[in-house]
């Protein structure tokens, strides 16, 4: 017995650090997060960041999320033209598409692709100015970090995830309408009339909404990461690894919350 009271105890200080640990990485990301918040009210601007890392995030985003927001509108419209068909309700696959894509796929396919591209280069980017020292040699002149390379980021990342979240739709929909119309043998006119059905200028709203709140979240996760990489650049790509999980629970996380709470709020139109 006695013998197994040391072992007792590196089990107990073992999970007593774990948990240490996933209290205070949460916290510090918190702060970190308020901090950013604080800073992005400060002047001046940085609007020459700001403007290249829009541009920056638009390049390397665009033409990934056309290609796939184009196969996720055409298996959404399959797979609900055909329980449409079943339930004797044809007319209604253009409006029960277009509800699938402008609330729920587009801000999704935005947010992940904006996480994937923009949130992992960011990250990149931050940790490799941490592990030069070049974070640390801007606060001994004086320069705040966070309102210097932060704000403009996220910012960019908030205003670009807004941005594609417009093109996600439409071209979601114009996949699902040729799908639709050419392999389901659907009507464009049944198809297109049906748009006002069920969908709503609300559901656009809250997509937009949901965009933006999830590339800020991406754009400060990947910060947060970067801001506290160590370890060379190893701990630099384990910090990416470590944004686009981290960002990806997250996203569908605040999804699911934000999509609980409108379904309360707004009320929905029926057939």
């Amino acid at each position: 017995m006695a013998a197994a009271g040391p072992g007792t105890s590196r089990v107990q200080r073992a999970a007593a650090g774990a948990v240490n640990l996933g209290l205070r990485e949460p916290g510090r990301f918190f702060a970190t997060s308020l901090d950013t918040l604080r800073a992005s009210v400060k002047r001046p601007f940085q609007w020459r960041e700001f403007v290249q890392q829009a541009w920056f995030i638009a390049s390397v985003t665009v033409l990934p999320t056309m290609l796939v927001s184009i196969p996720f509108g055409a298996i959404l419209s399959l797979q609900i033209g055909s329980l449409i068909r079943q339930l004797g309700a044809q007319s209604y696959t253009g409006a029960t598409a277009v509800v699938a894509i402008v609330r729920e796929a587009s801000p999704i396919v935005t947010a992940l692709l904006i996480a994937g591209a923009a949130g992992s280069a960011i990250c990149a980017d931050i940790g490799s100015r941490k592990i030069r020292e070049e974070i640390d040699a801007m606060e001994v002149l004086g320069i705040n970090p966070l309102h210097r390379l932060i704000v403009p980021r996220v910012l960019a990342c908030g205003v670009v995830g807004a941005l594609l979240n417009g093109l996600v739709s439409v071209v979601g929909i114009a996949g699902g309408y040729v799908f639709n119309v050419v392999l389901q043998g659907g009507t464009p006119g049944a198809y297109l009339a049906s748009f006002s059905g069920l969908a709503q200028l609300s559901d656009l709203w809250q997509a937009e909404i949901k965009a933006v709140v999830f590339g800020v979240t991406a754009g400060l996760v990947a910060a947060y990461k970067g801001l506290n990489a160590a370890g060379g650049p190893k701990g630099v790509g384990d910090a990416v690894n470590q944004t686009v999980v981290i960002t990806f629970m997250l996203l569908f996380l605040e999804n699911f919350i934000m999509s609980a709470i409108y379904f309360q709020v707004v009320p929905q139109k029926g057939f």
